[in-house]
């Protein structure tokens, strides 16, 4: 069996996986189940690494790879990686100003961050700490029009240019380990609340002394009275559009003239309809395996959109990624980029900025040092002829 470093120090991490063995110690049981934690019987979220695993890859050997160039141009910027942090919500449970942090450890490394519409710092609030800062939103669609429309208008008053709408969470997937933890809505069970006061450090660094962060981006929303962390909870669960549909979608495109992306395609008769409406680019995802359980990996999905949309839109995808070698693996299949959920939160929650850009590095040591050894130092030469099929894989290879 392998063995892990879970000492405190993120610096001796020499793998994502060691990152999250640190993580799951610093924080409390419940706060390591957010993060972790997927839906029902996680079949997906097991599924995600699984899908990653039963890819080979096929090298060519005696190809000079002094140099390996790993960028990508995505929306007409120059990224030093196909890299792009993606949204996560309540992210401050695990560090304190944790979406700051991811946006400064982005930003070092020349790559976008998303933030999410849950986040718990505002839009305003990150782009005042981190100016430079290549920001995309994601957004939930709301029943409030207004609401809406206000979240749109602040997103391009900050100077974001990439909108993600994810359209897989209207509803919350079966999280049992949510209900587990909690008695009623933000209130932890007595063992829970036992298990946090065995985790000093933590309470020091993320929740002293104001408790319970709120959701930066809701909160003006609120009325007084409910500006904490159960009336935002309470807000989102009522306001999320459980009638989306690819008419709300297309009133978006028509609203938002600037880059927009859909986010939660697993089905390429979705890409297609996503390319008929002229969105600018899809994400592949299960959402990291929290909501509809039992749905494949995105891995596996990848290849079949990708023969329906190449060179009609960007392709990203989430999902399970914690290599370097799965980054080659999904631009191999016909990704152009990757967003990062798990992999920067681990990095985070243990250091912050600098725990997010540790993890931000390991990537790409580890995507550089891949690209050489399997003789196409040139991200952009990466195609199925790279990948071996196996028994197991969904591709094939041509």
């Amino acid at each position: 069996m392998r063995r892990y470093y879970s000492g405190p120090d993120y610096r001796r991490a020499q793998s994502i996986a060691e990152l999250a063995v640190m993580a799951r110690r610093r924080l409390p049981h419940f706060a390591w189940e957010y993060l972790e934690g997927g839906a029902e019987e996680e079949l997906t979220l097991r599924r995600n690494r699984q899908g990653f695993a039963e890819i080979a890859l096929l090298p060519q050997t005696l190809v000079p790879c002094s140099v390996t160039q790993p960028q990508r141009s995505l929306f007409g910027r120059a990224l030093p990686l196909p890299i792009a942090i993606g949204p996560t919500g309540y992210n401050a449970m695990l560090y304190r100003d944790a979406d700051i942090h991811l946006a400064r450890a982005a930003t070092e490394r020349g790559l976008p961050f998303t933030l999410s519409t849950v986040s718990t710092s505002s839009l305003e609030q990150v782009v005042a700490a981190v100016p430079e800062v290549n920001l995309w939103f994601q957004l939930y669609c709301l029943r409030d029009p207004k609401v809406q429309e206000d979240l749109l208008l602040r997103a391009s008053a900050v100077g974001c240019t990439t909108l993600l709408l994810t359209s897989d969470a209207v509803l919350l997937g079966n999280r049992e380990w949510d209900k587990r933890n909690f008695v009623r809505p933000r209130q932890l069970s007595l063992r829970n609340k036992l298990d946090v006061l065995c985790h000093p450090r933590w309470i020091a660094q993320a929740m002293w002394p104001h408790g319970l962060p709120n959701l930066g981006n809701i909160e003006r929303y609120l009325p007084p009275e409910q500006r904490n962390i159960e009336g935002a909870a309470h807000f989102i669960g009522s306001q999320m559009d459980t009638g989306l549909d690819w008419d709300a979608l297309a009133r978006l495109r028509d609203r938002w003239p600037q880059t927009l992306l859909l986010k939660g395609v697993l089905h390429p008769g979705d890409a297609e309809k996503a390319v008929a409406l002229g969105l600018d680019g899809l994400v592949v995802s299960n959402h990291g395996g929290r909501q509809l359980d039992g749905v494949p990996a995105s891995i596996d999905c990848l290849p079949a959109i990708a023969a329906v949309t190449k060179g009609k839109l960007t392709l990203l995808l989430d999902s399970g990624v914690r290599r370097g070698t799965d980054i080659l693996k999904a631009c191999a299949l016909g990704a152009d980029a990757i967003l990062l959920g798990r992999a920067t939160l681990y990095g985070v929650a243990v250091g912050g900025q600098a725990g997010a850009r540790h993890a931000l590095d390991l990537l790409a040591q580890e995507l550089r040092l891949a690209l050489s050894l399997l003789g196409t130092p040139d991200l952009n030469q990466l195609d199925r002829r790279q990948l071996c099929a196996t028994s197991s894989t969904s591709f094939t290879v041509s």
